[in-house]
């Protein structure tokens, strides 16, 4: 668990955070939204001590980040997978060496130690006998396993992954996220996204932090962002008029009014009639 304990920070006069409280919960997948400068990128950064928050304290696990010395941060720092937005994997390195790169760094393991880990967790994230291969050889979503597999490989307590989902077509961002949310359970892990993905947050928003200008405007469950009526978390969420009809017969459906397994070339067939659950009253 990481807990955020009235955060501020600003740069040269500006407060990009003003006192944000809020709990990251061990085995979930928290997701930290917004729009862009919203402060969700600092807040991460201040929350893996890339920058010093101004005011306020973020604790790991009943340790606070704020009072650690330098060698309690480094210990810490291996408990910590990172996920970066283009992946950024070393180009002149096989999948393997950038996966093994950080077992190399942090680890006095055998040489068949660390393989057997390589590829422990090339295997878990679908990238068996890949090895050989170089980051100019493989599509972005294998990019971005490859990414996942190097997070993973210290076997951390904590995953920051920033914006997972960025440059890849929706089938693959739903396989990341998949990949991302079992690897969390499996491992009892905190994992802590940033994201402007929204089916990232449809799927697997288990712990959601609305950011705005700076400041915590919401926090709750994908199901509570169904049944919220904040008006600037649905002007966000729901930003054109499909979803905000697709947030409609969610609705609809959470309350059993309508058929959640309904067949809809039916439907259109029976113009309607089959919609309403039970033969409910159409009118």
């Amino acid at each position: 668990m990481i807990e955020i304990k009235n955060v501020s920070k600003s740069f040269g006069g500006k407060e990009i955070l003003i006192d944000i409280s809020a709990v990251m919960e061990t085995g979930k997948t928290n997701l930290i939204i917004g729009t862009s400068g919203s402060g969700k990128t600092v807040l991460q950064k201040c929350m893996v001590g890339l920058f010093e928050v101004d005011q306020g304290e973020i604790i790991f696990d009943e340790k606070s980040l704020t009072a650690m010395q330098e060698e309690e941060r480094k210990e810490l720092r291996q408990q910590i997978g990172m996920l970066f937005q283009g992946a950024a994997l070393f180009d002149s390195m096989t999948v393997e060496q950038n996966v093994m790169f950080p077992l190399d760094m942090f680890t006095k393991w055998s040489s068949k130690k660390k393989m057997d880990r390589v590829n422990d967790v090339l295997d878990r994230v679908n990238l068996k006998d890949t090895n050989r291969e170089f980051p100019s050889e493989i599509s972005g979503g294998m990019k971005k396993r490859v990414g996942i597999a190097r997070a993973i490989v210290l076997k951390p307590r904590y995953l920051f992954c920033d914006e997972p989902n960025s440059g890849l077509d929706p089938q693959t961002s739903m396989l990341i996220d998949i990949l991302i949310h079992d690897i969390t359970i499996e491992n009892n892990i905190t994992t802590v996204i940033n994201t402007h993905d929204m089916n990232s947050v449809m799927e697997i928003g288990e712990n959601i932090l609305y950011l705005y200008e700076g400041r915590k405007e919401w926090e709750g469950t994908k199901k509570d962002i169904i049944y919220s009526k904040h008006e600037k978390l649905n002007e966000f969420i729901f930003a054109s008029e499909f979803l905000r009809d697709a947030k409609d017969m969610r609705i609809l459906e959470e309350k059993g009014i309508i058929e959640n397994d309904r067949n809809m070339d039916q439907i259109i067939r029976d113009g309607g009639d089959n919609l309403l659950k039970d033969g409910g009253d159409k009118k």
